[in-house]
C-alpha cells in the first residue's frame, strides 16, 4: 500500500490525484442532475457514496490543508498544519468515522470590525475541517441545484463581479436606472442567528449526514442562543448560511410587462427579480411605483421564519442617484443617466493604509517593498478591473509618488532605479467598465458542460495567464485536465526564470499542480 512507503511525503504526492478529481466531480455531476430530477432517492445514494468515496476523502483533506487561505490556523488543539504521515491518518479516520463524526469545540478569535465591535471567528480543528469539506463534496452539488440564480456569494462559478454586472443592468439607462431606488439590506448578527431548525428542514442529505451537521452547528453554539447560528470560520458555514438565505430573492418580482400581474402560470422568462445578494449582504433594486415598506415587512417576515431580523440603523433606502456602497464598490447613476461604478472609499482608504504600512516599514529595503507590493496593488487593481479606474484617486498617482519619493531617499537609488521599482511595485492591469461577461442564469460547474466552464474560466484571468490557457485549449499544462471555474490557475515559469515571458516559457496549471511540481523538484536537489 502507498501510504506505508518510507517516502511517505512522495507518496502523498503520487497520489492519483488526476483520477480522484475525475471520480468526485464525476459522482457531483450526476448528483446536481438527480436533484433537477426530483429522484430523492437517488440522490441520497449518490450522497452516501461521496461520502464513503476515498477519493473525496483525500481531495478534502489536501483542500483544508494545502489549498484554503486559512490552511495555517490553528483550531483548540493547538495543530496549525498536520505532517503526511497525519494526512495519511486522518483518512484512515475519516474512512471508519465519516458518518459518526463527534466535532471538538472551536478556538474563538475575536475580529475587530469597521463600526469598533468585535465579531468572534470560530475555528474547528484540521480533522474537523476536513470532515465538513467532505460534507460539503456531498451536499453543494445537490444545492446548486436549487439555489437562486441572483445568488453569488461562496457558490462555485460565480462571483462579486456578477453581482457588480447584474446591476449594471438594472441600473443602466436603458432600464431607466435614473428613477429607481435601492434597498441596502443588512441582516442583523445574520451567521450568529440563523435558526437550526431552517437549516435542518431545507438541507438535502441522508439522515447520517444531517446528524453530523447537527453536531457541527451545536459545537459552535452561543450559550445565549442554543437553537441559532452557524459558526464563521467553518468550512462548510457559508453553505449553510447560503441555504438557509435561499429563496429571499424572489420576495420582490414582478411581471416585465407593466400592468401585468404574476400567476402560477407566468413563464419564468417574463418574471423580473431584480435583487442581487451576496451571502448575507443584499441590494434590491425598485420601481418608482414599488412599495418598499410592503417589501420589507415580507422580508422582515422572512427573516424571522429563520430567527433573523433587519438591522434598522443599517438598512436603508437609497435613490439610484445618490448612490450607495456594495461589495466595496460605490454604484451610482448619473444625472444624464449613465451607469457608474467605482471603489469605494472604504474600500480604498483599507487598501491606501496597507500600502502605507509596507511602503513606510523601516524593516524592508526598497527592493523588498515592491516585491511586497506588487500582489497586493495586482489584486486590487484586478478586483476593481471593471470600474471606472481612471482619475488621480483610483489611478494611484498620488501613492505611486509617494512611493517614489520613499524609495529614491536610499543611498543605493537613484531616480532610474527608484523609477525602475515603483514601476514593479505598482504593476499595470487593464480595466474595461462594466464589460464582465455576466454567468448564464442558473448554470453550474456541476451541470456537466465543461466547455462552457472552462472557457469561462480563462476570461478570468488577463495577461500572460489568459494567453497560456488560450494556447493550452484552457487545459492544465501538468496535468492536462480542464480548467473549470473552481480550479485556481498558477502561470509556471519552465526555466525558473520569473523574467522570462517567452511564451514557450509561461504554461497555465492548477495552483495543487504547480505546488507537487516544486515540492517534487525541492526533493531531487542534494
Amino acid at each position: 500500500m502507498v501510504r506505508h512507503s518510507h517516502e511517505i511525503s512522495e507518496s502523498w504526492k503520487n497520489l492519483p490525484w488526476k483520477k480522484f478529481r475525475k471520480d468526485l466531480f464525476r459522482l457531483q455531476v450526476r448528483l446536481f442532475k438527480a436533484v433537477k430530477a426530483g429522484d430523492k432517492r437517488k440522490t441520497r445514494s449518490l450522497q452516501k457514496l461521496i461520502l464513503k468515496s476515498q477519493a473525496a476523502r483525500f481531495l478534502a483533506i489536501r483542500q483544508v490543508t494545502q489549498l484554503n487561505a486559512g490552511k495555517k490556523t490553528a483550531g483548540i488543539d493547538g495543530k496549525a498544519s498536520l505532517n503526511f504521515e497525519e494526512r495519511f491518518a486522518l483518512e484512515e479516520k475519516l474512512k471508519t468515522n465519516y458518518i459518526n463524526w463527534h466535532h471538538n469545540k472551536l478556538r474563538e478569535i475575536p475580529i475587530p470590525k469597521k463600526d469598533g465591535k468585535t465579531r468572534i471567528l470560530k475555528v474547528p480543528t484540521i480533522a474537523d475541517r476536513a470532515w465538513q469539506c467532505l460534507a460539503k463534496y456531498a451536499l453543494e452539488p445537490a444545492h446548486e441545484a436549487t439555489f437562486h440564480a441572483r445568488s453569488y456569494g461562496f457558490r462555485p462559478g460565480r462571483s462579486a463581479h456578477d453581482a457588480q454586472k447584474q446591476l449594471a443592468n438594472n441600473l443602466n439607462s436603458s432600464s431607466n436606472g435614473i428613477n429607481k431606488r435601492v434597498i441596502e439590506l443588512d441582516i442583523e448578527k445574520c451567521f450568529d442567528r440563523i435558526s437550526h431548525t431552517t437549516i435542518m428542514e431545507n438541507l438535502i442529505a441522508p439522515k447520517g449526514l444531517k446528524i453530523g451537521i447537527f453536531r457541527c452547528l451545536k459545537a459552535g453554539i452561543h450559550p445565549e442562543f442554543p437553537e441559532q447560528g452557524t459558526p464563521q470560520g467553518g468550512v462548510v458555514s457559508p453553505l449553510l448560511a447560503n441555504i438557509a438565505l435561499n429563496g429571499i430573492e424572489s420576495i420582490h418580482r414582478y411581471h416585465e410587462i407593466a400592468g401585468r400581474r404574476i400567476t402560477p402560470n407566468t413563464p419564468t422568462k417574463y418574471i423580473i427579480e431584480p435583487s442581487v445578494r451576496y451571502a448575507d449582504d443584499m441590494v434590491i433594486i425598485l420601481r418608482p411605483e414599488d412599495n418598499a415598506r410592503e417589501i420589507l415587512e415580507r422580508i422582515n417576515q422572512f427573516l424571522a421564519d429563520r430567527g433573523m431580523n433587519i438591522s434598522e440603523n443599517k438598512t436603508k433606502i437609497t435613490a439610484s442617484t445618490d448612490g450607495f456602497d456594495f461589495l466595496g464598490w460605490k454604484f451610482k447613476v448619473q444625472k444624464n443617466g449613465k451607469f457608474r461604478s467605482i471603489p469605494s472609499a472604504d474600500n480604498f482608504k483599507a487598501f491606501r493604509k496597507k500600502v502605507k504600512n509596507i511602503v513606510n516599514c523601516p524593516n524592508y529595503g526598497s527592493k523588498e517593498k515592491a516585491e511586497k507590493l506588487a500582489p497586493l496593488v495586482r489584486g486590487w487593481r484586478n478586483y476593481h478591473r471593471f470600474c471606472k479606474m481612471n482619475g488621480s484617486r483610483n489611478s494611484l498617482w498620488h501613492i505611486n509618488n509617494r512611493t517614489f519619493t520613499v524609495f529614491n531617499k536610499e543611498t543605493k537609488n537613484d531616480r532610474y532605479s527608484s523609477k525602475e521599482l515603483v514601476d514593479k511595485a505598482f504593476p499595470a492591469v487593464p480595466y474595461s467598465e462594466n464589460s464582465h461577461v455576466m454567468v448564464i442564469g442558473n448554470k453550474s460547474p456541476f451541470d456537466g458542460d465543461i466547455p462552457y466552464w472552462s472557457k469561462r474560466n480563462s476570461k478570468l484571468y488577463d495577461g500572460h495567464t489568459s494567453k497560456a490557457l488560450k494556447r493550452q485549449n484552457h487545459s492544465c499544462g501538468i496535468c492536462g485536465m480542464k480548467m473549470i471555474s473552481s480550479d485556481t490557475v498558477h502561470l509556471h515559469h519552465v526555466d525558473g526564470n520569473h523574467q522570462n515571458w517567452k511564451p514557450k516559457n509561461c504554461i497555465a496549471v492548477h495552483r495543487e499542480c504547480h505546488q507537487y511540481h516544486h515540492m517534487s523538484k525541492r526533493e531531487q536537489q542534494p
